[in-house]
């Protein structure tokens, strides 16, 4: 819970009522790997908080599994648009690891929201700086090469590579196995 906390009150004020609010609106869940935390055409219904372990997103094209991101301890995790616009998720939530989660409801979120100025400034920055990664890497990701990719995928997970199949990684940069231990190669 400490690095929740932590995590928040980089973002607002923390004070001993709204630690208290937030200590009991989020609940501790542990989830094994492979457990699906949110499925396809499933309502986006919490936020969670990574304590320890790796998620994965990620939708079907024609089909084939794309992961969509990663995420890593201490990081917030969702199907964004489905949990925002409360409608039904085109991604699923999968935890590559085993994991040590913070959830909370989309419910109890807005009650904070609404309870709580500090943690509604909270809220603000955490939407402001997703939609600024989404639309930064939206904007982006599509003209770079797959090389490009890989290595900015190594920057922002240095572990990741030990710790999720490489055929993830092969999926959310885009290209084959085959061709991921190809750029791997080219170290």
């Amino acid at each position: 819970m400490q690095n929740l906390l932590q995590s928040i009150a980089t973002r607002a004020y923390v004070s001993v009522p709204l630690k208290e609010a937030i200590q009991s609106s989020f609940e501790v869940v542990k989830a094994q790997k492979g457990e699906k935390v949110l499925l396809e055409n499933n309502k986006a219904g919490h936020l969670y908080f990574i304590e320890k372990g790796a998620v994965h997103t990620y939708h079907y094209h024609n089909g084939k599994q794309i992961t969509s991101w990663f995420y890593t301890e201490n990081q917030f995790v969702t199907a964004w648009y489905s949990f925002y616009a409360q409608k039904p998720s085109f991604e699923e939530v999968e935890c590559l690891e085993d994991c040590v989660l913070y959830r909370i409801s989309y419910s109890n979120y807005q009650k904070l929201i609404a309870d709580y100025p500090a943690f509604g400034n909270f809220a603000r920055l955490l939407a402001e700086e997703m939609l600024a990664f989404l639309d930064e890497f939206s904007k982006g990701w599509s003209f770079l090469s797959a090389k490009e990719k890989y290595l900015l995928l190594k920057q922002s997970f240095p572990q990741l590579e030990l710790r999720v199949k490489l055929g993830l990684i092969a999926s959310f940069l885009g290209v084959t196995q085959e061709t991921l231990s190809r750029i791997r190669a080219q170290k």
